[in-house]
């Protein structure tokens, strides 16, 4: 009689070399994410929670600084962010609810729900406010926060007519906030709650305020010259339906998951809502290919806060970005993110490192510039440069080296030039891939 081998102990032990080179390559990855975001909150230009999953499940999840530098609060995946135009990609969703129940359809001109439109808005359909393809203004409306009655609507031309341009506008957001709170018979707030929040176990997201009272919110913090100062709390209730919501990465995943896992809308309107019309913007969303890959995303950008969210549905890879520091790092730590998510080389750009010189050699910078189409002061402050503008704006600018300068809160860098006489004469701008040069007067 053969005698049966025991297999039992080399399975095993192949399990749990299996089961360790998974945790040393989660890792590994962990590492690679953290080598990502580190840098930005080192140089104090980011301060939030990012998240990074795959297929529902989280590959990375960690967050930096504080909720309440005051009180020494630290951010945790739990801390409730602004999340700013983010909040717009609701606000569509609750439209294709009510269109999914029969109560309107996109293809409805607005003046069906608002009579008191001037006669020229008559071509304006709701998709067209999705879209922001309407032709309106940001001043084209008074808004009130309040009742759906409070919305005073102007006679101002259209920009262009409606569906032919597309053109960024919140108040086309903020007359959908008002429709669905017509048509609902409830509050912005109640209807998102009742019909996406509580569906979807998402119990740390609604609607900011200044007077309610909202356990582990994050204050707004903005870069400073002397360091990190607090931000000017904006009025919440403006930004309404445009703009106003609070979220968690957690409760973000689990809205990502909730509305590509079919559990929100019908197929036709989850197509409807991520089918690009014009300039890559569906309804609410931003979708376009990004290195071949298709990218669901939409940033958000309030006083104090900055957010960012991507989706890439072939991956079913999200990246959830959020800061209640301002500044323009958000976008490039999803990007990045998403890269190290896929195994990609990074090719990352360290932030700009702020370096102490000379008052005399700041003031040689001193003085004002002409632009071709606007002109500004600079002047020393403390230990950098201030830079203020004709229209009344003023940036502060810290020294990258001797000639160069940057804003932590813009994606705006300044560099000073000499003439042949080795006198200080000209500045030029860096911004958004362009330059452009002022003389000194």
């Amino acid at each position: 009689m053969v005698k049966r081998q025991n297999t039992r102990l080399p399975l095993l032990a192949i399990t749990v070399a299996l089961l360790a080179a998974a945790a040393c390559s989660a890792q590994d990855l962990a590492e690679r994410m953290n080598k990502v975001v580190q840098p930005y909150a080192d140089a104090q230009v980011f301060m939030g929670s990012v998240l990074v999953a795959r297929n529902g499940k989280v590959s990375f999840s960690k967050s930096y600084g504080w909720a309440d530098l005051e009180w020494n609060i630290p951010n945790s995946p739990t801390t409730r962010f602004n999340i700013a135009s983010m909040t717009k990609q609701f606000t569509a969703a609750a439209i294709l609810l009510l269109e999914d129940r029969g109560k309107l359809r996109t293809d409805d001109p607005i003046t069906k729900y608002f009579p008191d439109a001037p006669a020229h808005w008559s071509k304006i359909t709701i998709y067209n406010l999705l879209t922001h393809t309407s032709g309106i203004s940001d001043d084209s409306a008074k808004y009130t926060p309040g009742t759906p009655d409070s919305l005073v609507l102007s006679d101002k031309p259209l920009n262009f007519q409606p569906g032919e341009k597309w053109s960024y506008v919140n108040m086309g957001y903020l007359i959908l906030g008002y429709l669905i709170e017509k048509i609902s018979g409830q509050t912005y707030a109640d209807f998102l709650h009742e019909n996406i929040f509580e569906p979807l176990r998402m119990n740390d997201s609604g609607l900011d305020s200044n007077v309610t009272v909202i356990p582990h919110r994050a204050s707004g913090y903005w870069p400073g010259g002397n360091g990190i100062e607090n931000a000017e709390r904006p009025n919440l209730s403006i930004g309404f339906s445009a703009g106003s919501l609070y979220s968690t990465t957690e409760d973000l995943l689990r809205w990502e998951e909730g509305l590509f896992g079919g559990k929100l809308l019908t197929p036709a309107s989850l197509r409807k809502l991520t089918t690009p019309f014009r300039s890559d913007y569906a309804c609410g969303l931003h979708v376009n290919r990004v290195n071949g890959r298709l990218m669901i995303e939409h940033d958000g950008n309030n006083i104090g806060f900055n957010s960012d969210m991507a989706y890439y549905p072939e991956d079913g890879l999200a990246v959830i970005v959020l800061a209640n520091l301002n500044g323009t790092v958000t976008g490039k730590i999803t990007t990045a993110l998403s890269a190290a998510a896929r195994g990609e080389t990074l090719a990352l750009s360290p932030p700009p490192r702020e370096i102490a010189l000379p008052k005399e050699v700041l003031a040689r910078y001193s003085g004002k510039y002409q632009f071709p189409d606007y002109s500004l002061e600079m002047t020393i402050e403390g230990s950098h440069l201030t830079a203020r503008f004709d229209d009344g704006a003023t940036v502060v600018f810290f020294a990258e080296s001797e000639t160069r300068f940057f804003s932590k809160a813009w994606d705006i860098q300044f560099e000073f030039s000499t003439n042949d006489k080795g006198e200080v004469a000209f500045l030029t701008r860096h911004q958004n891939g362009k330059d452009e040069t002022g003389k000194k007067r």
